[in-house]
């Protein structure tokens, strides 16, 4: 069995105790995280070698930041879009692990609808589907993991039509996110819990009570090609990490397939 996760740790540092609890408990194969905040030379890699794991990071001060833990060496890593457009290295990183390539991002959240950074956003999202058209084959397995920051579909927020024009939630970032998902996705966790409602990776720290009331989105993703989505046994929301002490706003969504 091959368990991968993806993590929003919103600061790694910060988070090390959770993760640390969340590696010993579940041992994934494969854990991506994002908004890690920290540059490379203070990425804690020994963290991740005492605990059996492989790392790649890259990442900048105080903002984005992506990394990938692997029990597996990774190969064929690279950072960043190279369309010749900005690289955006802290939000992207690809690697192989036992044969599977897998892409983590850290997709823009846009800021407000009214900004530029909305507009580079859907322009990111819009990037992405060429960075899969050159690299990667919908017929052959790819994993696409990390903070989309879109929910999908009305049933991946807590008021659909409250939360119309948020940046996260608008038509336009929507509609762009599936047109990467038409490259040749499927999304793993809706393929086991289709048309479930309440199920969220993401609870606004700003927003009291917001986990208690389960005020929620489901913004991080765990997607991949339908050759190696159809090996897809289970995905799942571990909602009790989000009790942890000192918790991310986010929590951990993992996938496991019978490779």
């Amino acid at each position: 069995m091959f368990k991968v996760a993806t993590f929003n740790a919103n600061s790694i540092r910060s988070r090390l105790p959770v993760i640390a609890a969340w590696l010993a408990q579940e041992k994934p194969d494969v854990l991506c995280l994002q908004e890690t905040k920290v540059q490379d030379h203070e990425s804690p890699a020994a963290f991740f070698r005492e605990r059996g794991y492989h790392v790649v990071f890259r990442g900048q001060k105080a903002h984005a930041g992506v990394a990938l833990a692997s029990r597996a060496e990774p190969t064929d890593v690279r950072y960043g879009l190279d369309d010749g457009g900005p690289a955006d290295e802290a939000r992207l990183i690809q690697a192989t692990v036992e044969g599977i390539p897998i892409v983590n991002t850290y997709v823009p959240q846009g800021q407000s609808v009214d900004s530029p950074l909305f507009a580079y956003k859907l322009e990111w999202l819009a990037r992405m589907r060429d960075y899969f058209t050159r690299h990667f084959s919908p017929r052959k397995p790819l994993l696409w993991c990390g903070d989309f920051n879109v929910a999908p579909e009305e049933i991946d927020v807590h008021d659909p039509q409250r939360l119309q024009k948020h940046v996260d939630f608008h038509p336009e970032a929507r509609a762009a996110l599936e047109r990467v998902r038409e490259w040749g996705f499927v999304d793993v966790f809706r393929q086991h819990h289709p048309g479930e409602h309440g199920q969220f990776t993401f609870w606004d720290y700003r927003v009291r009570g917001a986990f208690e009331r389960n005020v929620g989105w489901r913004v991080d993703h765990i997607w991949a090609t339908p050759p190696l989505a159809r090996k897809s046994v289970r995905s799942w929301i571990d909602r009790e990490a989000r009790q942890a002490e000192k918790p991310s706003d986010h929590t951990f969504l993992a996938a496991e397939f019978a490779l």
